[in-house]
Formats: structure tokens, C-alpha cells, sequence
């Protein structure tokens, strides 16, 4: 684990493999000496953070971090971060953020599981999220959607959030990296339509609860349970080859076709915690791009057993 304490900033932030965990006033200045050169970024209320920085060298190893084999051809361009001090505004949603943190944490037993997530979009989504707050979100009926709401993906995963961001004709992409209340999440599966907790004991949603590689802020607290921080800019050439075999891997077949998380979902209820947490690992180390999927049905296959793995999916094509 690497620990920073930059007491300059009055910044305390920490990384290991799971998280980016920031503490510090929230009304902290950023150094402004960095490379927004052409002031497009303080226009929407955001300062450069300074090339060398430790700020900017943590932020930046995260996120290189989380692209796994894509870090390799990946620039990136500059780091900006949200500016408290831009305006009444901004300092409000701020202190609304920490009211709801205070919030859901005495709900929660006093942890309101807050999280760093990217979200990757359009460079005009983003500048309009950082004006103005959320406003779109996901769509029920897709494969890969997991209910109706606002989905980012964990610090570890900059990858999938970086996969939704859109390139400029410049090959320019930008990513937020926000602070989100996750509180006590739920499964949600993919292809669901729910759009609230199921109940007054959740608060948000996940893919996955042993390994979640999605996390779904409902519509309802999009803007209460969801801070940004940070834009970084960057280019990624192969990201484009990587969406153009995302996009095909959503082609649904016609015959009768079970998703890896429904299968991890179903295996969950008769294998021990232990050979769920290595199924986990093994299908994340896949969609990061560590292992390839022959690879993936060995290692499932190994340790789930073929006669489980074919009973689980008879069962679950009778019911298709």
C-alpha cells in the first residue's frame, strides 16, 4: 500500500488495489499552475492540477492503474479538479454531500461505504454534469445494463469507466472521478428494469457483491449520493478496437445464452465462498484483459466442475 500525506494541501490521500481513499477540507485550494492552456476547464469552475504534483502523480497512477494493458498506450493529456471554491453553488452540493454521507452512515451503523468510481462520457456530458449535475442514465432491457440509474465503475476499473468515454476527432476522451455513497448495496442483475432499492435497507445497487465491477446510483440520489472530483484527459488509441469488440460481444445469440454474472449469481448458492472469490478473480482478470476467455472456461470449469456447470446451465435454458 502507498500512503500519502500531503499536508501542504491538508490532503491525506491513500491507494492500494481496491480504492482511492481522499480525506481533507473541502474548501482546499488546488495549485492552478497546471496545463489547461486554453482555459476551457476553468470556464466550468475546475483548476489544473499541477504535472508532478503528488495529487496529480496519485491520481494519475490510479487511473493508469486501473487500464491494466491499455496503460501501455495510454497519454494522459491533463488532470483537472473541481474548484470549491468557484462558487456558492458548488460549495452547497459539497456540504449536501456530507449531510448525506452523515445520513446514510447513521443508517448504515455508522459507515456510509463511500467509494471513488469513474464515469466516462462525451466531453460535453461531462462539462455538463460538472456545471450542472447528473441528468441522463442508463437504460432498462440491455444486456449489460444493470436497472435504471447512474452506473460507474470502481477505482480499480478505470478500464470500464474509460470504455464509455467518447474521443474527440483529436482521439481526446475524458473521465470523471467521483466520491459516491454507496451505503448497503444490492445485486442487481443484468437486463433488470429496477430503478429504486428494493427496500429501505439498500441504498445502491452493484453487479456483483463479492467483486463488484459496476455500481448503480438510482436516479432519485444521482445528485445527492454522487460527487465529482477530478476530469482527467487522456488519449488511449487501442481503446477504439477495444469498444468496437465490446459492441460485438453485445450482439445477444439466438440460441439460449446465460451472462457470466448469472452464472456467478447462480454458482454463488451451492459453491463455498472460497471458489466464488476465485471464479470472481478469474472472470475480472478476463474482462481486464489479464487472461483470455479459453483460459477463463478452464480455470470456471477446474473449479465449479463440469457437472455442476452443465446441470446450472440445463436449468437455467429450461426456463429461457
Amino acid at each position: 500500500m502507498d500512503q500519502i500525506d500531503y499536508r501542504e494541501d491538508q490532503i491525506s490521500i491513500i491507494v492500494d488495489d481496491d480504492e482511492i481513499l481522499h480525506s481533507g477540507s473541502e474548501n482546499d485550494e488546488v495549485n492552478s499552475n497546471g496545463s489547461d492552456r486554453n482555459g476551457v476547464f476553468a470556464r466550468y469552475g475546475m483548476v489544473s492540477v499541477e504535472e508532478g504534483s503528488m495529487e496529480h502523480e496519485v491520481v494519475k497512477r490510479s487511473f493508469l492503474y486501473g487500464m491494466g494493458l491499455a496503460s501501455k498506450d495510454t497519454n494522459i493529456v491533463d488532470i483537472n479538479k473541481i474548484n470549491l471554491n468557484s462558487g456558492l453553488t458548488r460549495q452547497a452540493k459539497a456540504k449536501s454531500f456530507r449531510i448525506f454521507s452523515q445520513a446514510v452512515a447513521e443508517k448504515c451503523g455508522g459507515d456510509a461505504n463511500i467509494k471513488h468510481a469513474w464515469y466516462g462520457a462525451s466531453r460535453d456530458e461531462i462539462f455538463g454534469i460538472v456545471s450542472h449535475g447528473f441528468s441522463s442514465c442508463g437504460r432498462p432491457g440491455k444486456q449489460d445494463s444493470h436497472g435504471v440509474g447512474v452506473e460507474l465503475f470502481p477505482a480499480k476499473f478505470s478500464i470500464d469507466g474509460a470504455l464509455s468515454s467518447v474521443a474527440d476527432e483529436s482521439g481526446v476522451r475524458h473521465i470523471l472521478l467521483c466520491r459516491v455513497i454507496m451505503g448497503k448495496s444490492e445485486v442487481i442483475h443484468p437486463g433488470s428494469k429496477q430503478f429504486h432499492p428494493s427496500s429501505n435497507e439498500f441504498d445502491s445497487g452493484v453487479d456483483n457483491l463479492l467483486s463488484p465491477r459496476k455500481y448503480i446510483i438510482w436516479n432519485a440520489f444521482m445528485n445527492s449520493h454522487i460527487f465529482p472530483e477530478f476530469v482527467i484527459t487522456f488519449k488511449s488509441p487501442c481503446l477504439k478496437e477495444f469498444q468496437r469488440k465490446q459492441a460485438a460481444n453485445i450482439l445477444k445469440p439466438s440460441s439460449p445464452w446465460m451472462s457470466f454474472p448469472t452464472l456467478i449469481s447462480i454458482l454463488s448458492k451451492f459453491l463455498h465462498p472460497t471458489k466464488m472469490t476465485q471464479i470472481v478473480k478469474c472472470h475480472n482478470d478476463f474482462r481486464a484483459n489479464k487472461i483470455r476467455r479459453p483460459q477463463l472456461i478452464q480455470k470456471v470449469r477446474t473449479i465449479a466442475g463440469d457437472k455442476l456447470l452443465v446441470a446450472v446451465i440445463k436449468s437455467y435454458r429450461n426456463k429461457a
